[in-house]
């Protein structure tokens, strides 16, 4: 149980102890500073422990943003201050200074703890009160400004994500907002409710296979409902502060496996009917996972450059001064509030070849526009990109044993070292999908085609990327991989070839976003053994291409479910490992909506 040391005399009438009783916490009090370092001495090292000055006056919510979130192990507000564990010490250091001082205890403390070195989050508290008063007629203040703000309001209103799409802002929060906090008062958690939407998600993706009227009508409300419960999950994290690793990595992944099934879904329901989706499924979650890669590249490449400034970007930011620009150019990107609610109506009135054609459509205009204007900001801006920023994009490329030979031949015959890389991708992306696109099923020259795109890929990693246009790698050798299971399984012509090549890309992309969520966390890319294993982008090409090479075309269905079983099962055991099991530190996504 978390522990707080108030510190100095009560006062008369203050609701404080009743206050950190009800977040859980529990109460020392101790006459003076001075008596800090004893009562701490007390306490168990590994617990959450809290300063906070007894003249505190504030709101509830001040309190529980200052001395309840997971995700900082030091936070403080005026008045208080809490550590976790990886700041005990330096706590501890502190309070063995002088007591004496300018300013609240606490304050002082956190002061002391900064200047050694270890960061202190300062929530922002907008209208909320935190306050230690220097006398009664400062105090009868700050109570008034207590009572003039609702608290309750204020913690409803910080639980809707700050930055989210249009059809979220104005249909879903006005509502799901209270959805979470019913969900709070009965002890429900974020994860129960993540859990819940991707179980509703599943269900309407079944309804949807049936290929009948009534289930896509049903399967439509079901998606949307499960979009609320979506929404509600990190509403409901926001509001009660129920920050996790776990619940990160279910939220982030949840929405590709709910996205990706309902496709599946659909591409089902429509087999029944006599109508073969499945192209068109595998081409939409092919073109929704590539799009992504541009932003988790692009932003990762960029995010901690220096001179990091263009004219593009500050274009852009003058239109974001006006407001109604602001929501068109979030609603004409698709994300994902507005792109569930077009697949949720279509589904329902349309057909699910109509979906996926406006699906493509919608998804591709968005991948342009949002591609084209990073590719201006990268080539008007004069970034300098750190070795962490190279690093995250050389894990991102998810290149394996094939192209690290060819890395280290470039790196041996010393080319040089500002020698560019994109265009080695670009050709050897252009030679593998030409052949594949224009040669028979099985043809020989195609496995010659993969084997230059092996050698290529390698070339283009040889050297730090660090270039303008390096953060394009990733989606590059995506689209590459993926298109050509896509086009091998069509070519293939035989039943199973495409629901397998799905599944086979379902399970690749799978272990890309993992990737992009273990960088976002800190944690470092997954462990190069696992890239190894599933070998890497251009290793996979390989044996796809090398498979429809040796295989009768009736095989080749049955290959491409044995790699993706494969892929599969050592991926997720892999990440259920690390994400139940690593130190990976707690965060909840709070950018641009997907």
């Amino acid at each position: 149980m978390p522990t707080v040391i108030l510190t100095g005399a009560p006062v008369p009438g203050s609701p404080l102890e009743d206050e950190l009783r009800s977040l859980g916490f529990d109460v020392r009090p101790v006459p003076a500073p001075e008596d800090t370092a004893a009562a701490l001495a007390g306490i168990p090292a590994g617990q959450r422990v809290a300063v906070v000055d007894s003249g505190f006056v504030g709101h509830p919510h001040a309190l529980r943003l200052a001395l309840t979130d997971p995700r900082f192990d030091a936070c403080a507000v005026t008045g208080a201050l809490t550590v976790q564990a990886g700041a005990r010490a330096a706590l501890e250091r502190a309070v063995t200074l002088a007591p004496d001082g300018e300013g609240p205890y606490a304050d002082r403390l956190a002061a002391a703890v900064e200047a050694a070195g270890t960061p202190v989050q300062r929530p922002e508290l907008g209208t909320l009160v935190a306050a230690v008063p220097a006398g009664p007629a400062e105090r009868a203040e700050a109570r008034a400004a207590v009572a003039a703000v609702d608290d309750e309001a204020v913690r409803l209103r910080s639980a809707v994500k700050a930055r989210d799409g249009f059809f979220t802002t104005f249909f879903i929060s006005p509502y799901s907002r209270y959805v979470a906090r019913w969900c709070a008062r009965r002890g429900l958690t974020p994860n129960q409710v993540t859990t819940a939407s991707l179980l509703t998600a599943l269900l309407a993706a079944g309804c949807a296979a049936t290929g009948e009227r009534w289930g896509y009508v049903v399967a439509g409300v079901l998606l949307l409902v499960s979009f609320v419960l979506d929404c509600t999950d990190g509403q409901l994290a926001r509001y009660s502060l129920q920050y996790s690793t776990m619940g990160a990595w279910l939220d982030a992944t949840f929405d590709r496996v709910k996205e990706y099934a309902f496709y599946a879904g659909l591409a089902l329901g429509a087999a029944r009917s006599g109508d073969d989706v499945w192209a068109l499924a595998l081409g939409s979650m092919i073109l929704m996972t590539c799009r992504h890669v541009v932003d988790f590249s692009f932003n990762e490449a960029n995010h901690d450059a220096t001179a990091n400034t263009s004219p593009t970007a500050a274009l852009s930011g003058r239109l974001d001064s006006v407001g109604w620009t602001v929501w068109v150019r979030r609603m004409i990107i698709l994300p994902i509030g507005e792109r569930w609610a077009m697949i949720a109506v279509l589904t329902a009135l349309t057909s699910p070849r109509v979906v996926f054609y406006a699906l493509l459509i919608g998804c591709a205009f968005g991948a342009l526009y949002t591609t084209a204007g990073r590719v201006l900001r990268s080539v008007t801006r004069k970034a300098q990109r750190t070795d962490r920023a190279a690093q995250a994009l050389a894990d991102l490329t998810d290149s394996g044993p094939f192209a690290e030979l060819a890395a280290r031949a470039v790196r041996a015959a010393a080319l040089p070292a500002r020698s560019p890389h994109l265009p080695f991708a670009v050709l050897g992306a252009v030679a593998l999908l030409g052949t594949a696109w224009y040669e028979p099923f099985g043809a020989v020259t195609a496995v010659g085609a993969a084997a230059l795109y092996a050698v290529l890929a390698g070339a283009a990693v040889a050297r730090p990327l660090k270039g303008p246009l390096d953060w394009l790698l990733p989606p590059l050798f995506r689209a590459a991989e993926y298109t050509t299971v896509l086009v091998l399984a069509v070519k293939a012509d035989v039943p199973g070839a495409l629901p397998a090549a799905f599944g086979l890309v379902a399970a690749v992309a799978y272990h890309h976003y993992d990737t992009v969520y273990r960088i976002r966390g800190g944690s470092g890319a997954p462990p190069h053994w696992l890239v190894r294993t599933t070998g890497g982008h251009e290793g996979r090409v390989l044996l796809t291409v090398v498979l429809a090479a040796v295989l009768a075309r009736d095989a080749f269905p049955l290959a491409l479910t044995a790699a993706a079983v494969f892929v599969a099962l050592v991926v997720l055991a892999e990440s259920i490992r690390f994400w139940v099991s690593a130190g990976a530190p707690a965060v909840h996504d709070e950018g641009e909506p997907a």
